[in-house]
């Protein structure tokens, strides 16, 4: 009996291989390494302003304790379960399961049971987590100009590569939509088939056990690509900490 080929293990953040696992095409390793395309991707002018915030020479300044006290790990805490609550709590998975007659319940369950419904959920939360991110860093960096010549400088280049990797980033994480509505169709046809199989002669009774099955996949999907929206604050805030305790 043949076989079909085993695919490739994917490696990387949780957020990649989650991905990975839902869909049906294969992922290349890449071809050039993360350096190799950071140079790709950072254009001319970035590329000048993260040479000036490298060669500064920032002034020393001193780090004021009440700015230390406030930099502990509630900082990203905070920020990572207020946006994991706003994710739990959206439309897409505490309402879209099909509910019986009444007003407005036929017109929220046929909703529910198209991707559009899904694709609007999911962009909207990911402008969520972007604004949401983008603040905590920017508090994150206020907190390191008033550090040592370093850490001055660390804010520097952290506020280049945000606005010279934002648009490539936002490019980047748009794709995860496309790829959740193709597992979309999949277990939705899978249900199909699988209800036009058990049928005799009445119509098919279609499950909506898929649905749910979709809606636990694109939350897990969205707090896999949270963890990696939040690596660049976890980074500034471990090196507040790190300085406090010197």
């Amino acid at each position: 009996m043949m076989q079909a080929p085993r695919r490739a293990t994917v490696r990387g953040p949780t957020f990649i291989r989650t991905l990975a696992r839902l869909t049906a095409a294969d992922v290349p390793p890449p071809a050039r390494s993360l350096s190799d395309q950071l140079s790709q991707w950072v254009d001319w002018t970035h590329a000048v302003a993260l040479s000036t915030a490298l060669d500064g020479r920032p002034p020393a300044a001193l780090l004021d304790d009440r700015i230390l006290r406030s930099a502990d790990d509630d900082e990203c805490a905070r920020v990572r379960a207020a946006l994991t609550s706003a994710i739990a709590a959206d439309r897409a998975f505490v309402a879209a399961t099909p509910r019986g007659p009444g007003p407005g319940n036929a017109a929220d369950a046929d909703e529910t049971l198209d991707f559009p419904f899904y694709r609007q959920r999911y962009l909207a939360l990911q402008q969520t987590m972007e604004a949401g991110v983008g603040r905590l860093r920017e508090r994150l960096r206020a907190m390191l100009t008033h550090g040592e010549p370093g850490m001055v400088r660390l804010a520097a280049v952290d506020a280049v590569m945000e606005r010279a990797l934002s648009r490539r980033e936002r490019a980047l994480l748009s794709a995860a939509p496309t790829l959740l509505s193709e597992h979309f169709e999949r277990l939705r046809q899978a249900a199909l088939t699988a209800a036009a199989e058990a049928a005799d002669d009445a119509p098919p009774a279609v499950s909506t056990v898929w649905l749910e099955a979709f809606r636990k996949d694109m939350q897990n999907v969205l707090l896999a690509e949270l963890d990696v929206r939040l690596q660049p604050a976890q980074g500034l805030l471990a090196a507040l900490r790190t300085h406090a305790k010197n």
